[in-house]
């Protein structure tokens, strides 16, 4: 009588769970970052990777994403919130941490990313184990990309050569974008990106680097009448984003958990997060100038004059590295060699 009523009790249960949808994960994560709800960054990328994820581990996995800092904190917090514990997985800007991840940097100097960034994403990940992995203690990286590139947003000044940005004052997205301004003869301003259709309204800046897509969340077509990059799309330096994981956290699961979260960050899905960030670029250009605003390619020319005034960043940046026992020549080399390799693939 008492087994009957056990499983009888076992059944209800199990018949509960199944009228409430579904049963409960076996292993529970919470995925923190800072843009919102609507971002490209969660719908297109985020999202298709957890749903990639949980069908990966037959359903014994489960993903929350919690956007918008919501689970409390600042953007530059989000690395040591993994590392700490506090939140299981996190997407976030290397740069907010300057100084953490100095190997990585090297792919967001000018003109070592150019135009492509799902070949620079497949170089950052053939790179990984050997040349950048150790600067990435207390976590577990499941993958790093990029942006499109930093374009030269204007509020009412054209630009076609370094010249014109003279005695300028530019938003700056991270301290190698502060770099690529003071290069160019201009005044890096660092503020987060939500105040900055403000300051572009207000004239406290009078542009800002940083990529296209950007456009229709900030409503930058609204605030400035320029938008530049250099010839075949050629942007002037990006940035490096990691989705990370708490390292005990990966540590204490199970071989084929582990191998769900590998099989749904590989070399295709990396593909993919390029071609992803690509088109959200061409929609927020296409934004822009449907509104009205000038897009101005440079030529050739006008290119080579802009590589030419940026090149000591690059050599800025080796001299810095180098004093802390890396050696950024080779990393250099090595990551236009890559990125190289995999445009033409």
């Amino acid at each position: 009588m008492t087994t009957r009523i056990t499983m009888f009790a076992g059944l209800l249960a199990a018949s509960t769970a199944m009228a409430g949808g579904a049963y409960a994960a076996e292993f529970d994560f919470k995925l923190h970052h800072f843009l919102g709800p609507k971002a490209p960054a969660q719908t297109q990328m985020l999202e298709p990777w957890a749903k990639q994820v949980e069908e990966n581990s037959g359903g014994r996995v489960s993903i929350e994403i919690f956007p918008s800092m919501s689970l409390g904190g600042t953007p530059p917090e989000l690395v040591q919130q993994a590392r700490d514990g506090i939140v299981d997985l996190i997407w976030t800007v290397n740069g907010y941490t300057p100084g953490l991840f100095p190997r990585t940097e090297v792919f967001e100097l000018p003109f070592i990313h150019t135009n492509d960034p799902k070949a620079t994403d497949l170089a950052m990940d053939e790179m990984f184990e050997e040349e950048l992995a150790e600067e990435y203690g207390g976590l577990e990286v499941m993958f790093l990309h990029v942006h499109a590139g930093h374009g030269l947003h204007m509020v009412d000044k054209p630009v076609h050569s370094p010249a014109d940005l003279q005695g300028t004052k530019l938003r700056t997205p991270s301290r190698t974008g502060a770099w690529i301004i003071e290069a160019l003869g201009a005044s890096p301003a660092a503020m987060p990106v939500p105040e900055l259709p403000q300051a572009l309204s207000k004239k406290v800046v009078d542009g800002a680097l940083i990529p296209w897509e950007i456009i229709p969340p900030l409503k930058l077509q609204e605030q400035t009448d320029y938008q530049i990059e250099g010839a075949d799309k050629t942007r002037f330096g990006t940035l490096v984003f990691q989705v990370s994981m708490n390292k005990d956290r990966w540590d204490a699961l199970p071989p084929e958990i582990q191998q769900a979260f590998r099989d749904a960050s590989d070399a295709e899905w990396l593909g993919e997060v390029g071609d992803i960030w690509r088109a959200a670029d061409e929609a927020g250009i296409k934004v822009a100038t449907d509104a009205g605003n000038e897009h101005i390619v440079l030529t050739e020319e006008e290119t080579a004059a802009f590589q030419e005034a940026l090149e000591p960043v690059v050599g800025r940046w080796v001299e810095e590295v180098s004093a802390q026992g890396i050696d950024g020549n080779m990393l250099v080399e090595e990551a236009r060699e890559l990125i190289e390799k995999n445009a033409s693939n």
